[in-house]
């Protein structure tokens, strides 16, 4: 995660927990009986935790299309290294093959050369 990231979720967080611990002083601090606070205590935990697996779901629900989504784009970039790589095949077998093509022409011009050179050189000899 990037460093701005990070310093949004901190802050993000900080700003829940100090909202929790606002909403908890407040009713503590409240005019009210003990049993009526705590009912109070109760009821905002229970709302609180209800949300918290709510976006404890939501997050669940985004980790695994983000997953879904890693795996689809990692068998694309897949099939296209491996679309590249043959086609690089391809090409080297291809040059490897003209390459072969033409040391045997050459060979066989040397070859020729030669044996003009040598049929002069007994055509002198003869003389």
């Amino acid at each position: 995660m990037s460093e701005k990231g990070k310093k949004g979720g901190g802050f993000l967080l900080g700003a829940a927990l100090g909202a929790v611990a606002g909403a908890v002083a407040g009713i503590l601090t409240a005019p009210k009986s003990g049993a009526e606070t705590r009912k109070d205590i109760e009821k905002k935990g229970r709302a609180a935790l209800k949300t918290a697996k709510a976006k404890g779901k939501q997050l669940e629900r985004q980790g695994r299309q983000a997953a879904v989504n890693v795996k689809r784009e990692g068998k694309r970039i897949a099939a296209s290294t491996k679309r590249s790589a043959n086609k690089v095949k391809r090409n080297a077998e291809r040059a490897a093959s003209s390459a072969k093509r033409t040391a045997s022409r050459k060979v066989t011009q040397a070859k020729r050369a030669t044996a003009r050179q040598l049929e002069k050189g007994a055509k002198k000899l003869r003389k």
